[in-house]
C-alpha cells in the first residue's frame, strides 16, 4: 500500500491527545480510532455527549493489529468493543459510525447517569431525524468527498462540485428548527453529530481547492445565515473541540485527499463513484 496512507503521525494530538489520556486506563467499553478519520470522531463525540465512561485505543488501520483483526475482520474503524456476559469480559464488536451512535443512545440511555437522549421520543420525529441523517450520510457527506479529491483530470468541473455540495446542504438548513441553533432547536442531537467532523474539516477545502467550499461568510439568503447559525454553534461545541487534534495534522492527512491520491477506502469509493463504504 502506498506510504501516503501510512506515513501519517501515528498518535492524537492537541485537545484530543488530553482526552485520550483522560480515557488511556483499562475499561471494559472500547473504542479503537484513528485521529484523523472523521467517523471516529462522530463516534467518540456521542461518547463524550452521552458521558460514558470508556477507554479509548488509537490505531492505524492502514497497519492493523493482529489482534485488532482478531475481533473486526474488516478491520475498520471506528469499531466498539461492547461488553457482554454478567463479568464483562467477553466483547463483541460493533462498527459503522452511524449505528454505533445510535447503540450508545440506546444503551446509554440513564439520565440520571448518562447525558440526555441525543433522538427524540416520538416515532414521527425520530423518523425524521434518522431521514435527514441518512441525508447527510448519502449526500453532503460524499459531496465534500467529491469536492476535495477533484483534479482537473475529473469528469466534473470544481464549480459543479461545489454546486452539488450547496444544493445538498441548503435542503437540510431548509429543515432545520429556525429557533436554533440545532437541527431540532434548542435540542442537540444526533443529526447534528451526524455532520459535526465534516463541518469542522471544511475548512480543509478552502486551504486547499482554488476558490474553496464557496459558502458565504456573510450575506447570502437566509439559508446561509441560518446554516452559519448552525455552523458556528457546532465547531464551538466543546465535545466538537475536546476529540480534535491539531490543525497542521489535518492539512497533511487531507493532501492526499486534495491529491486524490489516497488509499482508503472513502478515497476509492469516491473516485470510482461508488457508494461509501
Amino acid at each position: 500500500m502506498a506510504k501516503v496512507d501510512t506515513s501519517l503521525p501515528a498518535e492524537l494530538s492537541g485537545a484530543a491527545a488530553q482526552l485520550g489520556a483522560k480515557h488511556a486506563n483499562e475499561h471494559p467499553l472500547k473504542l479503537y480510532g484513528g485521529w484523523f478519520c472523521p467517523f471516529v470522531q462522530r463516534t467518540w463525540i456521542t461518547l463524550v455527549e452521552k458521558r460514558i465512561p470508556h477507554q479509548y485505543i488509537e490505531i492505524n488501520p492502514y497497519r492493523k493489529d493482529p489482534e485488532f483483526l482478531a475481533m473486526n475482520p474488516r478491520g475498520l474503524v471506528p469499531t466498539l468493543a461492547v461488553p457482554v456476559g454478567a463479568d464483562g469480559k467477553d466483547q463483541r464488536p460493533l462498527y459503522e459510525s452511524s449505528i454505533v451512535c445510535e447503540y450508545l443512545d440506546e444503551a446509554y440511555a440513564d439520565g440520571d447517569k448518562y447525558g440526555p437522549r441525543l433522538l427524540p421520543g416520538g416515532p414521527y420525529e425520530r423518523a425524521r431525524a434518522r431521514l435527514w441523517m441518512d441525508h447527510i450520510s448519502s449526500k453532503i457527506i460524499p459531496g465534500f468527498y467529491k469536492l476535495i479529491q477533484h483534479t482537473p483530470e475529473k469528469p466534473y468541473t470544481l464549480e459543479q462540485a461545489r454546486e452539488d455540495l450547496h444544493k445538498n446542504i441548503r435542503a437540510l438548513v431548509k429543515e432545520m428548527d429556525p429557533s436554533g441553533p440545532w437541527f431540532l432547536g434548542e435540542r442537540f442531537s444526533l443529526v447534528d453529530i451526524q455532520l459535526a467532523p465534516w463541518a469542522k474539516r471544511l475548512w480543509l477545502i478552502d486551504h486547499y481547492k482554488n476558490g474553496g467550499t464557496g459558502i458565504p461568510k456573510e450575506g447570502g439568503d437566509e439559508v446561509w445565515a441560518r446554516w452559519r447559525k448552525w455552523f458556528d454553534a457546532i465547531v464551538e461545541r466543546p465535545s466538537v473541540k475536546e476529540t480534535w487534534s491539531d490543525d497542521e495534522r489535518y492539512v497533511l492527512a487531507y493532501k492526499r485527499y486534495a491529491d486524490d491520491t489516497t488509499n482508503s477506502l472513502v478515497g476509492q469509493a469516491t473516485r470510482q463513484g461508488e457508494k461509501l463504504p
